[in-house]
């Protein structure tokens, strides 16, 4: 029972310590109105327009390019081969898988990654299809 809360709790905190750097960094600007900054396009768009059901994803994944956290970045991840993102440790199991990300086998994995893949390190898969298919949207426009 302990083992469970904690594992339901963890996506929780590590979510609660995403992003308190700019929160922090946010008093450090200068507010007077000489100071201008023109608007820069970046990734963090592309964060911005995740859906709700992104957050457990975020947890451990990134979507700017070659920025790996626990899993690898997702950035440009539909089209590839499974395993083969530059810099980041993959299973062998999912190394060697042969799999190629489209969106059938984004779903499969969701559902449940261990089940797919055998030997994965991943284990948070989504059990809800809508919001896969939420997920599979949203990794479909990060190029």
């Amino acid at each position: 029972m302990i083992f469970k809360a904690f594992f339901l709790a963890l996506p929780v905190a590590m979510l609660t310590a995403c992003g308190s750097e700019e929160r922090e960094s946010a008093g450090d600007q200068d507010p007077s109105p000489t100071a201008t900054q023109a608007p820069v396009k970046t990734q963090a768009v592309a964060a911005d327009s995740a859906p709700v059901a992104f957050a457990t994803c975020r947890s451990c994944h990134s979507v700017e390019p070659g920025k790996h956290g626990i899993g690898p970045s997702l950035f440009g991840i539909v089209g590839t081969r499974a395993g083969d993102i530059p810099g980041f440790n993959f299973s062998p199991a999912l190394r060697n898988s042969g799999v190629t990300w489209d969106r059938q086998s984004l779903d499969t994995w969701l559902q449940g990654p261990m089940k797919m893949v055998p030997g994965t390190k991943m284990v948070i898969g989504v059990s809800d299809p809508k919001k896969r298919q939420e997920v599979i949207d949203y990794l479909e426009t990060l190029k």
